[in-house]
């Protein structure tokens, strides 16, 4: 049965998956020129002996089927395999301020880099360079900086595990803890708010762990399409007939109905498998309290009831706990009812599943953590999950959902602005190099070390840090004041278009891209959203023969840059193994590295949350106090604004303009509002708006469409990244320094 639409914004008849999901993957391929070459390369996504997908972090099943990647998966790759290249041509075409006059869809889809580019200011235009030019004008211009914390070393998470280790080692052996990277702008909340209430920075669930719950809570995410491949573990969930409950502002089709393309009988009903057995539409920004409502009236029942707290593991593993019930039951339903604009029998439906429920996952994204209160709504979480004991258990636990396929290992392996003594001592031990102690900055903390002139160079291994981060006229405009800016991609994109005073751009493998060095061909690591560890390996060959892999290029950039260092550089490129063995050495966690790496499948990290071993100050788990709003509500007639992304994107990277989902076609310029606000504001849809923020109205997202959708009243919704415009750099959470760009305080105001 064909999935059904029609052609009025906002709405979509059809299942999430389907065969409407096949003829995307079919035209994201055809588009790229090569159906036939990306297809044979698709078959090697997620396999044991092929690539891991960088279209996000979800885990690979212990058996797996030949099709194990999803409609985004396969965009991505498309999207990385393309013959298209941006070859030295294209620039010799094109100034750099004409090329800032493209969109970012356009930028990308040139293809892939294929030579080393240097930035010449008295034509506009990058021009092709050796790798030893390179390698030389950036090591020399890194020395000639007043102090190693003038740089700072960006990542991004689709780098592996070895390119991760070294880059982190190559910017404290110059002399830094300068590592913003990603996390800082998704996740960083679960890596500060985790670590005070469990001891770990991480989820505390493998994928088996689903397989025995029963019960999922899940929150502020849209595994549709951030995450497709969390749909068949939804799928199998809601045929075991496990209650799964959704907590999401907006209506998500991946949240309510699904269609797998490999199993026919989910065709036989006209509607796909039914997912959420719940769906709860709190307002934008309320998830604290919607956390701790459904813990006072857990703790209602059990003033009635027995055996609803696990009063054995709360006396035997917590501490808190009386503080944070006496901080719930004070709080008024009232109260808690006006934030959320959820019902107390909303709260008492969800607090009796819950009771019932001898193992429950609570699943979270990126609508959790990026507030000003996401540190604090992850405490909550877990919170929530420590009244039952349900960390710990088989079928139970924390589940922080990924986005970028190697941003957690990233982290596993050094990339921190903050790391722990533990680390440093180690790194030390191992190399006989001192190692910096003093914190680094995060992504925020660097944009604004950047405009006062103390951070003077930043170097970018992966990602679009000046689309990515909050703010973009003041990033990209630092970005511009710097001595250097260098980019290590296999595309394109708009940061390398504001270059500082000396530019480089440095062509990188892609994970489907086959890595040969001397001994022959080379994989890397990398490591899911629930700590396994597992090798990657590109088949197809690289763009040009002047494409490097990311070890070789963080290592001979290394090398040009400290000539006197006793780290053996370019040898440890040469063979990763060598590389895994340094990490075996300092990383908990890693012993027989380069052994169980090489184990269908990979290994598991330890997770010391997971045995009922907390690594906090107390040596228990610890109950965070109960939130409260900070700050005034900003009054009436504003809207909470979130941004999303469309179903034609991953993080920064636009592969269309269709959001299929939601009903938009061809289009990005579009305000997401509920039937209830347009109604009391005597608004329609279709018609034209300017969105600023409220107290800020020169921070303007100008010229938006309204679209009717199934939004909680009292917020509204706009794409990131164009939607950046309207986070300061400073409305970030300050226990995090996470951008708020999910909780944004803005008026909109209809065109004449």
């Amino acid at each position: 049965m064909a999935e059904r639409d029609d052609d009025r914004p906002g709405h979509y008849d059809g299942a999430a998956g389907g065969l409407e999901a096949l003829r995307s993957v079919a035209r994201a391929i055809r588009a790229q020129g090569t159906p036939a070459a990306i297809s044979r390369t698709l078959l090697d996504a997620n396999q044991v002996e092929g690539f891991d997908c960088p279209g996000c972090a979800w885990p690979d099943p212990d058996h797996r089927s030949s099709f194990e990647f999803c409609e985004n998966g396969a965009k991505a790759v498309a999207w990385e395999a393309t013959p298209k290249r941006a070859t030295p041509a294209l620039f010799a075409a094109h100034t750099v301020t004409e090329l800032r006059a493209k969109a970012d869809h356009w930028l990308e889809d040139q293809g892939r880099l294929t030579d080393p580019l240097r930035y010449d200011a008295t034509t506009d235009r990058y021009v092709a360079a050796t790798w030893d030019e390179a390698f030389d004008a950036i090591g020399a211009r890194l020395r000639a900086l007043p102090s190693p914390d003038a740089a700072a070393f960006y990542t991004s998470g689709r780098t592996s595990n070895e390119a991760a280790f070294l880059w982190q080692l190559y910017a404290r052996v110059f002399g830094t803890n300068n590592l913003p990277d990603c996390s800082n702008l998704c996740h960083e909340a679960t890596s500060v708010g985790l670590p005070a209430s469990l001891g770990v920075g991480k989820g505390t669930v493998s994928l088996a762990d689903f397989d025995d719950t029963t019960l999922l809570l899940s929150f502020g995410h849209n595994p549709g399409t951030n995450h497709p491949r969390m749909l068949a573990t939804l799928r199998r969930l809601a045929q075991r007939g496990v209650p799964i409950v959704a907590f999401n502002p907006l209506r998500e089709r991946g949240l309510e109905r699904f269609r797998s393309p490999q199993h026919a009988a989910d065709y036989v009903s006209p509607r796909g498998v039914e997912l959420a057995t719940h769906y709860f539409q709190p307002k934008i920004g309320s998830d604290p309290y919607v956390v701790q409502g459904i813990a006072k009236r857990l703790f209602e029942l059990d003033a009635s009831e027995d055996d609803v707290l696990d009063r054995a593991f709360l006396a035997g593993h917590t501490s808190g706990l009386a503080a944070f019930r006496s901080g719930v039951e004070s709080l008024a339903w009232d109260e808690i009812v006006a934030r959320t604009g959820l019902g107390v029998a909303d709260f008492d439906a969800v607090a009796r599943l819950y009771a019932a429920s001898p193992a429950t996952i609570v699943a979270y994204g990126m609508g959790i953590t990026q507030h000003v209160h996401g540190t604090q709504s992850v405490r909550q979480l877990a919170n929530l999950l420590l009244l039952r004991g349900n960390v710990g258990r088989r079928g139970a636990g924390i589940c922080p959902v990924r986005g970028h396929s190697n941003v957690q290992g990233d982290r596993t392996v050094g990339i921190n602005e903050r790391p722990s003594a533990a680390f440093l001592d180690r790194l030390e031990s191992a190399f006989g190099v001192p190692m910096p102690r003093r914190p680094g900055v995060a992504v925020v903390e660097a944009i604004g070390a950047m405009e006062a002139g103390t951070v003077r160079a930043l170097i970018g291994l992966g990602g679009n840090f000046g689309v990515a981060a909050p703010d973009p006229a003041r990033t990209l405009a630092a970005l511009g004041r710097l001595d250097l800016t260098v980019g290590i991609q296999t595309k394109l994109n708009r940061t390398h278009l504001h270059p500082g005073r000396e530019a480089w751009i440095l062509p990188c493998l892609g994970r489907t891209d086959r890595d040969d060095g001397p001994a022959g061909s080379r994989f890397v690591t990398v490591e899911d959203s629930m700590s396994m560890v597992h090798a990657s390996r590109g088949m197809k060959p690289p763009p040009s023969d002047a494409v490097r892999s990311e070890p070789a290029i963080v290592a001979d950039l290394a090398a040009a840059t400290l000539p006197a260092s006793r780290v053996r550089w370019s040898w440890l490129a040469e063979d990763y193994d060598r590389i895994r063995e340094l990490i075996e050495r300092t990383v908990d966690g890693f012993e027989r590295y380069n052994e169980r790496v090489r184990m269908p499948g990979g290994f598991r990290l330890p997770n010391a949350a997971a045995q009922r071993r907390w690594n906090t100050s107390s040596g228990r788990a610890e109950f965070a106090p109960p939130h409260a709003e900070r700050g005034p509500d900003a009054g009436a007639g504003a809207l909470r604004l979130t941004t999303i992304r469309s179903h034609d994107q991953y993080n920064t990277t636009v592969y269309g303009y269709d959001d299929r989902y939601r009903g938009v076609h061809g289009r990005r310029d579009v305000l997401f509002v509920s039937a209830a606000d347009l109604a009391s504001r005597g608004w329609q849809a279709g018609q034209r708006v300017d969105v600023t923020v409220r107290g800020e109205p020169s921070r303007c997202l100008a010229g938006l469409t309204l679209v009717e959708y199934a939004i909680a009243p009292g917020g509204c919704a706009a794409y990131y990244p164009e939607a950046n415009v309207l986070v300061a750099l400073e409305h970030h959470d300050p226990d995090s320094r996470t951008p708020a760009y999910k909780s944004i305080w803005v008026d909109v105001v209809r065109r004449p």
